[in-house]
């Protein structure tokens, strides 16, 4: 059975996430990047023309337009006080019907096809697409942190072990987060696992954290959460080890003034025996 041993210490302080496809009896789709009759734009081009000006994003229903035929998204036609960002003149409630009917016409391949996702989808589908793409890339999952890092797996190991902290087990990625917050008006404090990878993974593996002095010990044991999750979903949750501001105080000894507590736990795959599991870094504050 395999076997690993890790250790790392981290502080925290205070209390403070084509061509025109052949018609064929149904419908004819225009897919991007294609050649297209003569007379009919192509699909990039008419992709560029479904581009907000003042956003840069995609329009979808309702678009709107000035008299002088300017189109504008809905959200930006609040932003700009109902004037048009091209020619100032009054946006009023005029649609761009023919617009948003070509856009029905449209396949366009998913924006994440330069890491790999070969899927192409009519234009209304491709938003809530690339919501779950599983080609999409991570977000650093750094806990409390307000880090906009985004990449694949192997490059946030290499920015985590920079600039935050990750651990290897079983040849998986794990990062131990622990943190303070509010709950209801009660200050705590929360430690929970995150899995370097997507939800499925994540199950193929436990853990168990635990936090004790002077005789007394609090244990919780889970499933690792994906970091596809945010680290605000999983402490809104609950999922993980939740200690009490008075609890965290009392496990610190001394005056119970100063906090000074030491997460520690283990990781072991679910088809194994969580007594043979390996020890995880722990987290010190």
């Amino acid at each position: 059975m395999e076997s690993d041993s890790v250790e790392c210490v981290s502080s925290i302080d205070g209390m403070d996430e084509d061509e025109t496809s052949p018609p064929h009896p149904a419908s004819s789709k225009i897919h991007a990047g294609a050649a297209t009759p003569a007379g009919i734009p192509a699909a990039t081009s008419v992709h560029e023309l479904l581009e907000c000006p003042v956003c840069t994003n995609s329009m979808y229903p309702p678009i709107h337009q000035c008299q002088n035929g300017h189109t504008i998204c809905s959200t930006c036609k609040a932003r700009v006080h109902n004037r048009c960002p091209t020619c100032r003149q009054e946006l009023g409630d005029i649609r761009c019907l023919a617009l948003e009917k070509v856009a029905e016409s449209l396949e366009l391949p998913c924006k994440y096809n330069s890491l790999g996702c070969p899927e192409i989808f009519p234009y209304y589908s491709k938003l809530k697409h690339e919501a779950q793409c599983s080609y999409r890339p991570y977000k650093c999952p750094y806990a409390g942190s307000e880090c906009a890092v985004v990449g694949d797996i192997p490059f946030l190991v290499t920015h985590l072990r920079d600039d935050h902290k990750v651990f290897n087990c079983f040849g998986h990625y794990f990062c131990l987060h622990f943190e303070a917050f509010q709950l209801g008006m009660a200050p705590v404090y929360m430690a929970f696992l995150r899995f370097m990878g997507d939800e499925n993974e994540a199950r193929n593996f436990s853990y168990s954290v635990e936090v004790g002095a002077n005789g007394r010990k609090l244990i919780w044991e889970g499933t690792p959460r994906s970091i596809r999750d945010s680290h605000r979903k999983v402490r809104d949750s609950h999922d993980g080890l939740i200690i009490q501001r008075n609890m965290a105080l009392f496990f610190s000894g001394g005056d119970r003034k100063e906090l000074k507590l030491r997460v520690t736990g283990r990781i072991w795959k679910e088809q194994q025996n969580n007594d043979a599991g390996v020890c995880m870094p722990s987290v010190c504050s």
